[in-house]
C-alpha cells in the first residue's frame, strides 16, 4: 500500500514527466498562469491544465452514507459524523502529500461524486457537502462497490468507510471486483461501542434502522451469542480482505481520528 506511505508515489501510468495529463476544474486559489486560455475562449470553462508529476497517486474516499450509520450510543458522536471526520481527514492527507482525492458517497447507490483534486483549496466543494449529509436509506455496499469498480477506468487508490453492517459475503464480492480491477483498496471498518458489546440490559424494543423492522427482546439472553456473532463477521472481514491484499482496520467512534489515519500512512 504505497500510496500514503512513500510521499511521491509515480506509477507507470503517473510518472514523474511533464506530459500533459488532464484537465480539472478552475478553484479559487489556484494560480491564475495554470489556466488554460484556450479551451476558456472555446467553451467559456474554467480550467487548469495537469501534468503527471503533479499527481502522484488518485484517491477516491468511499462514504456510506446508509440509514445504519446514524446511529450513536456509547462513542462520543454518531458513526455518520466519526465518518465524515475520517473522510475529510484522508483527503487533507493525501493532497498534502501531493496525490489526488476524491469523494463518493453512497447507500444503495452512489449518491454524489466529487472529482480527485490534488490540492486543499480545491476540497472546499467536498468538504462543504460533508458538513450537510444526512443518512436516509437503506445501504447495499457490494452495489456501490460494483458501480464504482465499472467507473474505475485506470489504476487508483480506493478508502472504502462503512460500518459494513450487511452479510460479509456480498460485501466481499463487491470488494473482489475493484481487487480484479487491480485497485489499492483500505477498509476502515466503523462501529459504535455498543453495537460491539451490547451494554444494555433487560427487555428491550430493537429497531433495524436499515428496514424499520421492530422486535422486542431480553437482551440478558442473546448477549453473548451477538458478541460472539458480531466478532466472527469482524474477524472474517478482516481475514478476507487480508487475503485479497487490502489494507483492513476496525475502530469504534472512541477512537481518535488521527491515529486511524496515521494506521492507513504508516
Amino acid at each position: 500500500m504505497s500510496g500514503m506511505r512513500q510521499s511521491q508515489h509515480h506509477s507507470d501510468v503517473l510518472g514523474a514527466s511533464v506530459e500533459f495529463a488532464e484537465y480539472r476544474d478552475y478553484y479559487s486559489g489556484d494560480p491564475l498562469n495554470r489556466i488554460d486560455w484556450a479551451v476558456y475562449a472555446r467553451t467559456d470553462r474554467l480550467v487548469i491544465r495537469q501534468a503527471y508529476k503533479e499527481v502522484s497517486a488518485r484517491c477516491t474516499i468511499m462514504l456510506d452514507i446508509s440509514r445504519s450509520m446514524d446511529y450513536g450510543y456509547g462513542g462520543p458522536m454518531h458513526k455518520i459524523e466519526y465518518a465524515k471526520y475520517l473522510a475529510a481527514g484522508m483527503m487533507f492527507a493525501m493532497v498534502n502529500q501531493g496525490d489526488a482525492a476524491g469523494l463518493s458517497t453512497f447507500d444503495h447507490r452512489i449518491r454524489d461524486q466529487f472529482e480527485m483534486i490534488n490540492s486543499a483549496m480545491g476540497l472546499r466543494p467536498a468538504l462543504r457537502h460533508l458538513e450537510t449529509l444526512i443518512p436516509g436509506q437503506s445501504g447495499d455496499i457490494e452495489s456501490a462497490l460494483h458501480e464504482l469498480g465499472k467507473s474505475l477506468t485506470r489504476k487508483s487508490f480506493v478508502v472504502l468507510i462503512s460500518d459494513l453492517l450487511q452479510d460479509a459475503s456480498r460485501i466481499l464480492r463487491g470488494l473482489h471486483h475493484l481487487y480484479h480491477k487491480g485497485m489499492d483498496v483500505t477498509v476502515f471498518h466503523i462501529m459504535d461501542p455498543a453495537e460491539v458489546t451490547l451494554p444494555m440490559q433487560g427487555l428491550t424494543e430493537l429497531t433495524d434502522m436499515e428496514s424499520g423492522k421492530r422486535m422486542t427482546v431480553n437482551l440478558d439472553e442473546i448477549r453473548d451469542r451477538y458478541v460472539m456473532a458480531v466478532n466472527a463477521h469482524i474477524a472474517q472481514l478482516q481475514r478476507q480482505c487480508l487475503n485479497l491484499r487490502m489494507d483492513y482496520h476496525f475502530a469504534d467512534t472512541r477512537t481518535p481520528i488521527h491515529e486511524l489515519i496515521l494506521r492507513r500512512s504508516c
